[in-house]
């Protein structure tokens, strides 16, 4: 079995560069498919129930997959499911650029969520096997960075591409960089840490969950814009509760559950995934609702709305990688907690200041300021979560974190979603959605900023949540990981 101290000592990075470029690709893919958006809209037809649904195929399905592919990665290793989650990404991404109509882009998008989540369920555990405890928020920071990058360069490359080319090369350019990936991935990393061959899949607590998750979202989604009063509201709420219940008992008793709940009783990592969870509640939606207002509200261009919203992705690349390295020098509570209390001041700060007629000024004033929230909490946070569990566990604890922080993401998008939709009728929303404000009335635009107003409100309010259980973790401890503390450099 290789370990970290028979390989060379740069060993780390490479799996770093591996990660990266992963985490790199999936913040392009996803941002870049936020500026197009609009777009697809008006190409496919697609009507606005199945336009944020071609966006939450590809959360739910990573989110319902990704604890079973940590379990996967204990069981037979990290870098085959890796290696095998770039190659499907990169293909699904290539099938993505065909698709004739918004049904079947939906259902590719879902296939590329599988290697999305084979790729993003994996990086974290990779990098905490290759780094020293005390080197860990360090290494985070700098896939921070990477990920900012991706935010950065997602927007306006979707704008561009758009713009210059077609619809097609969102999915498509993926493809050149899907292959250097894979190859790369292939070539460079390791296995560190034993299989743990005699585990189950616990299949039957993958479907409870996806059952409960589902069932919520169908019914905010159609609701907000379909109407509250449906039945199809009332049939998801209560899929969603009767699933999530027999979900929990059955997480109890199983003997390889799916989402280990005894690791909720080391409290750092139960407020850490905590207030991760309620600070994507804040976040995940913040470039869509802006690129719906710039494009939709304010008649902006696609490159344009691209641009507008990269302040964000800028500051939290400059902030990550100081609050990485601060992480290990003193803990994560007082940087996550100050992390989310800035992010939900930029978020009030939204809620109070933005309308049709505002300056873009302001509105990257709080980008900047979301950005530096976002840089302060991602990686002292994620850092003090895997540092809490051992080696052999790290798999499924990247997956207890990414799940919950893609559950965070999913409802984000859903309920603001739903809140702005229940202010304007539905073709005034379709018409938002697709970037043609001059098919509004200015009552109705107006209606929509208001609907605005109170998505941010709403976020703010789970960010300040995330600020609050973040400080509840108490004094974070050394990883109780005998490798970690030993490890050769």
């Amino acid at each position: 079995m290789t370990t970290r101290a028979t390989l060379p000592a740069h060993y780390k990075w490479w799996a770093l560069s591996a990660t990266s470029l992963g985490m790199f690709m999936a913040m392009l893919n996803g941002t870049t498919l936020l500026v197009a958006l609009p777009t697809l809209i008006r190409v496919l037809h697609m009507s606005s129930l199945l336009a944020i649904w071609v966006m939450l195929a590809y959360m739910v399905t990573q989110t319902v997959l990704v604890l079973t592919v940590g379990r996967f990665s204990d069981m037979y290793g990290r870098k085959r499911w890796y290696v095998a989650g770039f190659g499907l990404f990169t293909v699904a991404s290539l099938a993505a650029g065909f698709s004739p109509n918004g049904q079947t882009l939906l259902a590719i998008r879902a296939l590329q969520a599988v290697g999305g989540s084979l790729v993003m369920g994996n990086s974290t555990a990779i990098v905490a096997d290759a780094f020293p405890r005390q080197q860990l928020g360090l290494a985070l920071g700098i896939n921070s960075i990477v990920i900012a990058l991706g935010q950065i360069a997602g927007p306006v490359l979707g704008g561009l591409l758009v713009t210059w080319f077609n619809w097609h090369w969102v999915f498509w350019f993926n493809v050149p960089i899907g292959l250097i990936g894979t190859l790369w991935a292939s070539h460079q990393l390791h296995d560190l840490t034993p299989p743990k061959r005699h585990q189950r899949i616990d299949y039957w607590g993958n479907f409870t969950y996806m059952l409960s998750l589902l069932g919520v979202l169908i019914a905010i989604t159609w609701g907000g814009l379909r109407g509250w009063q449906s039945p199809v509201v009332y049939t998801g709420l209560a899929t969603a509760l009767v699933g999530f219940y027999v979900f929990i008992r059955w997480e109890k008793v199983v003997t390889d559950p799916l989402l280990k709940l005894r690791l909720f009783h080391i409290r750092a990592f139960a407020m850490g995934n905590l207030s991760n969870f309620f600070i994507a509640m804040g976040r995940g939606a913040i470039v869509l609702l802006l690129i719906f207002y710039f494009q939709g509200a304010r008649g902006d261009t696609a490159l344009q709305a691209g641009i507008s919203v990269i302040p964000m992705a800028i500051a939290m690349g400059l902030t990550a990688p100081v609050s990485g390295w601060l992480s290990d020098r003193m803990g994560a509570r007082v940087l996550a907690t100050l992390g989310a209390l800035i992010m939900a001041i930029s978020l009030l700060g939204f809620a109070l200041t933005i309308s049709l007629s505002t300056p873009y000024a302001i509105i990257a004033m709080w980008l900047t300021i979301a950005g530096v929230g976002n840089g302060l909490f991602n990686s002292p946070n994620t850092s003090a979560i895997m540092g809490t569990v051992a080696p052999e566990e790290r798999g499924i604890a990247a997956g207890t974190r990414t799940m919950l922080l893609n559950t965070g993401n999913v409802f984000s998008v859903g309920m603001v979603l739903a809140l702005v939709a229940a202010t304007v009728p539905p073709s005034i929303m379709l018409a938002i959605f697709a970037g043609e404000p001059t098919a509004v009335n200015a009552q109705g635009l107006v209606h929509f900023v208001h609907g605005l107003n109170w998505a941010f409100v709403f976020m703010a309010l789970m960010a300040l949540i995330s600020a609050c259980l973040s400080l509840l973790r108490g004094q974070q401890s050394p990883a109780l990981v005998e490798q970690s503390q030993s490890a050769v450099h």
